[in-house]
């Protein structure tokens, strides 16, 4: 389908709003700012959290869709300036929601594996995502369809993580909690730097090769708003004869997403987090937020253990996959939280990662 529909969605991308008061096109190229980087395609990695608030609780989908609302109102705001986006998500709150059920139901219902997990919830999740940009696109006659893509990723089976789990993913819990989910399930658990609390972790093997990544550059090619590599998508390995098999892990969406946007040519790659900037010394009273950094600086941060792993650390490690796999030179990664997602691709907040 996206085959067919490639040189006339691609031609018409930026024309879909009728002209404005001032007689320009909302999508024309005078809305691009700085090098052109608007003409190429935003890639904007979600965190799990953006769909699913940390204090849910109740009624929780309902509070999911409403907090989806959210997300995709702000993001329409960077389809109105002129931005065509793929968009992922992560997935940590809802696939441990459904490991929390399996647990529940061991005994009464069939067993659902960590692989299975996270395709539901990434069919779950864009299903909710793509249906909210659906409507506030429809609200703002804006003449675009978001569809999803269910991924998969190739991982090495012999990934160092799947005997040293670091993903965190599910609730937060208290110390005491904590220690009865230890005893009770075996789950490894570990504290949160942001609260002091605690969540289970597993693993989370490196992304070496996303299959469905043709099907999904043809979609953006054609001009298509893509839900995709939803957290970080499927692990899969290959057998002894060669076929796909499911393996249990969560793969970071950060360091997926950053595939993909090498992939599709991205101009702009976009981590949505819970903070406005990064910082060093996170937490600490001297702590320091960051403007811009060129990829050297973020590689010795990095190294000096500024970035922790299952926080900051695999973002930063994603951007500079992203960097240095493309050879755009105009090429950024813009890490910030959703409210101030505008003024950070205007260069007027978040953190900016650019080439050397």
């Amino acid at each position: 389908m996206c085959n067919k529909v490639l040189e006339q969605a691609h031609n018409q991308v930026w024309h879909r709003r009728p002209a404005d008061e001032n007689g320009g096109n909302r999508y024309s190229s005078s809305l691009y700012y700085g090098m052109n980087r608007l003409d190429r395609p935003i890639v904007v990695a979600l965190g799990g959290n953006a769909i699913s608030p940390a204090d849910a609780r109740g009624d929780v989908i309902t509070q999911q869709f409403r907090a989806s609302r959210q997300t995709v109102n702000t993001l329409v705001d960077l389809i109105e300036y002129g931005g065509q986006l793929l968009v992922t998500h992560g997935n940590g709150p809802q696939v441990g929601a459904a490991l929390r059920r399996v647990e529940l139901t061991e005994g009464e219902v069939y067993t659902l594996p960590l692989d299975i997990c996270g395709a539901d919830t990434q069919g779950g999740m864009g299903y909710m995502i793509a249906q909210c940009f659906n409507n506030e696109l429809r609200r703002r006659g804006i003449d675009l369809i978001a569809n999803t893509i269910i991924t998969t990723v190739e991982v090495d089976r012999d990934d160092p993580e799947f005997s040293n789990p670091t993903k965190p993913v599910g609730a937060y819990y208290t110390a005491d909690e904590a220690k009865q989910m230890r005893r009770r399930y075996g789950w490894k658990m570990v504290e949160a730097r942001r609260n002091g609390k605690y969540r289970r972790v597993v693993p989370s093997p490196v992304p070496r090769r996303i299959i469905e990544a043709k099907l999904i550059r043809e979609c953006v090619d054609a001009g298509d708003l893509v839900v995709a590599g939803g957290g970080g998508g499927v692990p899969i390995t290959r057998d002894e004869n060669g076929d796909y098999v499911g393996v249990e892990g969560v793969i970071d969406k950060d360091r997926t997403s950053a595939i993909l946007a090498g992939k599709i040519g991205a101009g702009t790659f976009v981590i949505a987090t819970e903070i406005d900037k990064v910082m060093l010394n996170f937490g600490r009273p001297d702590q320091t937020p960051l403007d811009r950094i060129t990829v050297t600086e973020a590689e010795k941060h990095l190294a000096d253990g500024q970035f922790p792993p299952g926080s900051m650390g695999p973002k930063i490690e994603a951007a500079i996959d992203y960097l240095e796999s493309v050879e755009n030179p105009d090429a950024r990664v813009v890490i910030c939280d959703l409210e101030h997602l505008m003024d950070a691709i205007k260069g007027r907040d978040g953190t900016w990662i650019e080439p050397d």
